[in-house]
């Protein structure tokens, strides 16, 4: 339990916030039906909160020099998020964040934080040029006097906060109509809870409040979001487009763009600060909101979408005619130069992936259109990776391209996927034939623990040698060929055909002479090959299938 917030808190918090939303993600789309029904703010917070943890991960990362301090890192996580927001509902909270990172600029201990999230709240409420209650901002507004009320520790004012924050989102309906009409609470209040949730689990130390414990209590019967879109495309006199873009402009310029912007559309939100905004509207004129940033100053990163054909788009989906010109390709995340040999020698493109930072949904997104195919399966090789290519594949999508992500979780799967890859058959059949391949194959890995820790196995010790068997500790060893050795056994006391080891960077020369005989004398009828893969966070990776 923390008595004060720190760099290190703040990057953790960072970190939880995004598995929340992660998690979350497609249960916050298919509440969204306010302030247009399109099925995205899950998406659009998580893209958000992805850029912030990014600008925290990079500030702390920066090496000799780099900040270290709770207002430096604050205000990092802050510039990203505004950078990176997405959607009406990533503007709003990236101010959010912008109000606390001020906030905190004096401290992390109890006092400062029961100040800062009021500061939060304001700074949300301020960006939005027509505040609606029953939104987030009802959710941040009761977070805020409840965390002012509070005269405890840190832990009791974050627990306070989120606590209000889930009271306040379960009273969304009774406050905005199109909320109870559909039956749902407000999605980005949602969004707000599972990101207050994860500040709590950083000060307590606990298992996320957000995700799991209000799925049953939130998540209420939403309309598909595909009919959502298509139902906003018909509404008559509501605005045809959503324009977005940054924009590089003084603050006295800023009344005449929000006053020109006001009387164009609807849903206006401008944050950030010190001459840099994010500015999101909805309008009929997508030229004049933009010639309105022009007039203001330098608008970059312009995003316009038309919600009648993304919502057509949408609609299409996986029907969309497969064709022999539209091309295939298959992407795999893989880390380690041996492996990435082997996914190219099967056919496959490869994204190299650091162990230290795995690839954000933008990196992945870009990788796939690199692939220049209209058809892409994405092997991810890591469970860890299957939100942000979530988050990237919903893009890609709505730039028509079809993609099917399978969450292999370690290369081994993917391996096997790719071994059965066709690309003469139908997407769909191709997709399930890997999709079968991949499932059939039992992986484990060799891992050596870099502190004490609670396992599945008992309690393991810095040096330790363990054993992971389908992503849990079944073994704690002290040498790798004999955790190994009992690793494999267990494996094929279930049976297989084909067992492939993959030796890691630092693997001793003797450990694929060992597993290969144990297999022989186990298994005589069972093949074992045998590849340097390379990579660094696993001595050895076993697949059986």
């Amino acid at each position: 339990m923390l008595d004060t917030l720190d760099a290190t808190a703040v990057r953790t918090w960072c970190r939880l916030a995004l598995t929340a939303l992660g998690q979350a993600r497609e249960e916050i789309d298919a509440l969204n039906v306010y302030p247009v029904p399109d099925g995205d703010t899950g998406t659009n917070l998580y893209l958000t909160v992805e850029a912030a943890t990014e600008a925290v991960e990079s500030a702390v990362a920066a090496g000799p020099g780099a900040p270290d301090g709770l207002g430096a890192v604050t205000a990092a996580m802050a510039r990203g998020a505004l950078v990176g927001a997405r959607g009406n509902s990533g503007v709003i909270l990236a101010q959010w964040l912008r109000g606390l990172a001020e906030g905190l600029a004096a401290g992390g201990d109890a006092a400062t934080l029961r100040k800062a999230l009021p500061r939060a709240a304001d700074a949300a409420y301020q960006a939005v040029a027509d505040p609606v209650e029953g939104t987030l901002l009802t959710v941040a507004a009761a977070a805020a006097r409840a965390a002012a009320d509070e005269d405890g520790t840190l832990a009791d004012t974050a627990r306070t906060a989120c606590l209000a924050a889930r009271s306040a989102l379960r009273h969304t309906p009774e406050q905005l109509a199109v909320l109870a009409e559909a039956g749902v609470v407000d999605a980005g209040g949602r969004g707000l809870v599972a990101v207050l949730g994860a500040l709590a689990d950083t000060v307590l130390g606990h298992t996320p409040m957000g995700p799991v414990a209000l799925r049953q209590e939130f998540t209420l019967p939403a309309p598909d979001p595909h009919d959502a879109c298509e139902g906003h495309a018909r509404q008559p006199g509501h605005p045809a487009f959503e324009v977005i873009y940054l924009l590089e402009a003084d603050d006295a310029a800023l009344p005449a763009l929000r006053s020109r912007l006001s009387a164009l559309g609807d849903s206006l939100v401008v944050g950030g600060g010190d001459g840099l905004w994010n500015v999101h509207v909805h309008v009929d004129d997508a030229g004049a909101a933009v010639e309105a940033g022009v007039e203001a100053g330098r608008p970059y990163r312009i995003g316009i979408t038309h919600f009648a054909e993304a919502a057509a788009r949408a609609g299409r989906g996986a029907d969309r005619p497969e064709t022999a010109a539209a091309g295939r390709a298959v992407l795999s995340v893989v880390s380690g130069e041996g492996l990435a040999e082997l996914c190219a020698q099967a056919g496959s493109a490869v994204l190299p992936a650091d162990p230290d930072r795995p690839p954000v949904s933008a990196e992945l997104a870009d990788a796939v259109r690199r692939c220049g195919a209209r058809e892409v399966v994405l092997l991810l090789n890591d469970p860890e990776l299957r939100a942000a290519a979530g988050a990237a594949a919903d893009q890609l999508r709505e730039e028509g391209l079809r993609i099917a992500v399978l969450p292999t979780r370690s290369p081994v799967q993917g391996l096997a996927a790719l071994a059965v890859h066709d690309s003469s058959r139908r997407f769909d059949e191709d997709v399930v034939a890997m999709t079968s391949a991949a499932g059939a194959t039992r992986h484990a890995e060799l891992a050596v623990a870099e502190g004490e820790s609670w396992t599945m196995a008992g309690v393991c010790q810095a040096g330790d040698v363990l054993g992971l068997i389908d992503g849990d500790v079944a073994v704690i060893g002290t040498d790798p060929l004999g955790t190994a050795g009992t690793v494999l056994s267990r494996m094929l006391a279930a049976g297989g055909e084909l067992v492939t080891l993959v030796l890691g960077a630092d693997a001793p020369d003797a450990l694929a002479d060992e597993l290969v005989a144990l297999a022989r004398r186990q298994r005589p009828e069972v093949d074992t090959v045998v590849y340097r893969g390379g990579q660094e966070e696993a001595l050895l990776l076993i697949g059986v299938e």
